[in-house]
C-alpha cells in the first residue's frame, strides 16, 4: 500500500520525491562500494607472523641483523622501513613489496631465498598497511610512486650497491610492474601473481558472487570523484611498454583470484628478458609455499641469466 502522503502528491512532486530518493540511494550505494574496493583490512604484525610460523621457518628472522627507519614519500606519508643485513658481507639488495592487507612480516617467506642467495633485503609496510598511518588502496596508483621513493632511498642510502632488485607478491608484485613507468635504477624484478589490471579482478569477483558486473561503474564515478583515481590508471600492464628490465613472472596454476593469464598476458607485453614459471597445484599467493625448494631454484636460475647477461 502507497503512504497516504505520498498517494497524496501531485504528480510533479511525486517525481521531484523519487529521483530524490534514487539518487540519495545511489550516493549511499557508491560511497559503500568505493569504500569496499579501496579501503584495507590489514593485518597486525603479530598476526601476520602466526601465520607465517604456522606454514614456514621465520626463526631466522628473530637473530639476523636489522634496521628499521622510515623513508618520506612523494606525498609526505611515511613509509614503514626495515633492511635485514645479509651474515655475509654484501652490496647486493632486495626490495621485497608484500600482498594487499599484509605487511613485512608477509615478505619473510621470499626474504629467506634472497638473504640464502647473498643479497640484503629491505622489506616494508605498503602505503595503509601495517604500522603505516591507515589510508585507501589505490592498486599501485599512489603504491608505485611510493616504491619509486624507496627504490631512491635505498640508492642514497648504499652507494657501494652493486645489484639491486625488485620482489613482489600480488599488490606488491602489481606494483613492482607499475613502477617501470618512472625506469628506475633496477635491474631485475620478479612478479608473483600479480595483476596487469585490477578492474578485471574485480570483474571476475562481482560474476563469482553471482553480481552484476555494471556496478562497477557506479564504483568506478565515486573512487574518482572522491579520491582522484580511476581504474584506467590500475593497469600495470601499461607501465610495460618498451621495458627492456628482466623480469620473472611466477603464478599459482590454480590461482582462482588473479589467474594466470594477468601474467601470461604481461609477459607478452615486455621486451626485455622474460621467464614464466606456473606453480601447480597453487592457489593464490601460495607458490613459494606449495614448491619452496622449485621457487628458490627458479628465483637463482633467473638471478644467474640477469647477472651472466651484464
Amino acid at each position: 500500500m502507497i503512504p497516504e502522503r505520498i498517494g497524496n502528491m501531485n504528480p510533479a512532486t511525486l517525481i521531484i520525491t523519487v529521483i530524490l530518493i534514487l539518487l540519495a540511494f545511489l550516493i549511499i550505494a557508491g560511497r559503500l562500494l568505493s569504500d569496499l574496493l579501496l579501503g584495507i583490512k590489514r593485518q597486525t604484525y603479530e598476526e601476520a607472523r602466526e601465520w607465517q610460523e604456522e606454514r614456514i621457518d621465520i626463526g631466522w628472522y628473530d637473530i639476523i641483523d636489522k634496521q628499521t627507519y622510515k623513508v618520506q614519500s612523494f606525498d609526505g606519508y611515511t613509509l614503514n622501513v626495515q633492511l635485514l643485513i645479509n651474515p655475509v658481507p654484501s652490496e647486493k639488495y632486495v626490495i621485497i613489496s608484500h600482498g594487499y592487507t599484509d605487511n613485512l612480516i608477509g615478505s619473510l617467506k621470499y626474504a629467506k631465498i634472497y638473504i640464502d642467495l647473498g643479497f640484503n633485503v629491505v622489506i616494508y609496510d605498503l602505503r595503509g598497511h601495517g604500522l603505516n598511518e591507515p589510508t585507501y588502496c589505490t592498486y599501485t596508483v599512489r603504491e608505485r610512486k611510493d616504491l619509486r621513493e624507496l627504490i631512491k632511498d635505498t640508492i642514497s642510502r648504499h652507494q657501494d650497491m652493486e645489484a639491486l632488485g625488485l620482489h613482489g607478491e600480488s599488490l606488491g608484485a602489481a606494483t613492482s610492474i607499475a613502477v617501470l613507468n618512472y625506469q628506475p635504477d633496477i635491474d631485475f624484478i620478479v612478479s608473483d601473481c600479480a595483476f596487469s589490471d585490477i578492474k578485471s579482478v574485480l570483474e571476475g569477483g562481482l560474476r563469482s558472487a553471482h553480481l552484476p558486473v555494471s556496478i562497477l561503474k557506479l564504483a568506478g564515478f565515486f573512487i574518482k570523484l572522491r579520491f582522484q583515481v580511476s581504474f584506467n590508471g590500475m593497469r600495470p600492464i601499461d607501465c610495460l611498454k618498451g621495458n627492456r628490465k628482466p623480469i620473472l613472472f611466477i603464478h599459482g596454476q590454480d590461482d582462482d583470484l588473479i589467474p594466470p593469464y594477468h601474467s601470461e598476458m604481461m609477459v607478452a607485453e615486455t621486451e626485455g628478458y622474460k621467464d614464466l614459471r606456473l606453480i601447480k597445484g597453487a592457489g593464490h599467493a601460495e607458490s613459494v609455499l606449495k614448491e619452496p625448494e622449485e621457487y628458490a631454484e627458479y628465483v637463482r636460475e633467473f638471478l644467474d641469466v640477469v647477472y651472466n647477461d651484464k
